[in-house]
């Protein structure tokens, strides 16, 4: 057995049209896998799937509204038709919309735990049983620093990037009979277009992350290639239910 051989494998990989999902999706296609990539953005997705195409493997690009429970389940089904079998999940679609916390409405505390949260949850539903007749699967589920700290300006991003952590170890203890592996990623500060708003609406945030992160840098969304392709490969197949920062050094630094 080669521990990183993710050769005859598919993996589905939300928000995989660009930044983290997509940096996880090349780590994936290097091994082996076949790609299915999803997002809202058809346009921003065409330079994601040349980037797949370029490492010679297959690869379709879904768009999905995973804000609807019923358009989760519709993608998982749909990409598990489209090369035949699904032995990979990645829950990396996320948002977040910054304000103090006594200013949300509760339609925005609801959408951004809609995406981050609950479409994890429902695609992992819906790939459940498609794994279990498979022999088994790898789910993986994109956290954040923020499932560890909290933030005053990211009330509902904390709570759903918390939650995504407990509900990890959840579906990890619940589904380990069948060979399914569940993990979360924890990135640190990452340079990517959600980070770079942050930069503009947070005075300081760059400084400060750098100040205190020991690698003495942000992260590159390349830094995740291989931490999902461990996850995602036989290398993997006794860990599960973990949390695993991939931040520098930002969550143990002082």
């Amino acid at each position: 057995m080669k521990l990183f051989d993710l050769t005859g494998r598919v993996a589905l990989v939300t928000g995989g049209n660009g930044g983290l999902g997509l940096a996880m999706a090349e780590g994936m296609a290097a091994c082996g896998a076949d790609i299915v990539l999803s997002g809202r953005n058809a346009e921003k997705a065409k330079g994601a799937v040349d980037a797949i195409a370029k490492l010679g493997r297959k690869v379709a690009f879904i768009a999905a509204d995973i804000s609807k429970t019923a358009a989760c389940r519709t993608l998982v089904a749909d990409a598990a038709a489209a090369f035949g079998r699904l032995d990979i999940l990645v829950n990396n679609a996320g948002t977040s919309i910054r304000k103090m916390p006594e200013t949300y409405t509760d339609e925005e505390w609801q959408f951004v735990l809609d995406i981050n949260l609950t479409s994890a949850f429902a695609c992992s539903q819906a790939a459940y049983p498609v794994m279990k007749a498979g022999g088994g699967g790898k789910m993986i589920n994109t956290g954040s620093m923020m499932s560890l700290f909290g933030a005053p300006y990211a009330a509902p991003y904390c709570a759903s990037k918390g939650g995504l952590v407990q509900m990890t170890k959840a579906l990890a203890t619940a589904w380990a009979k069948d060979n399914i592996q569940v993990n979360a990623i924890l990135p640190g500060w990452i340079d990517t277009d959600l980070t770079r708003n942050a930069r503009r609406q947070v005075e300081g945030l760059q400084q400060r992350v750098e100040a205190r992160t020991p690698a003495g840098r942000w992260g590159v969304p390349g830094d995740l290639s291989g931490i999902a392709a461990f996850l995602a490969s036989p290398a993997s197949d006794f860990v599960t239910g973990t949390a695993i920062p991939v931040d520098g050094g930002y969550s143990v630094g002082m």
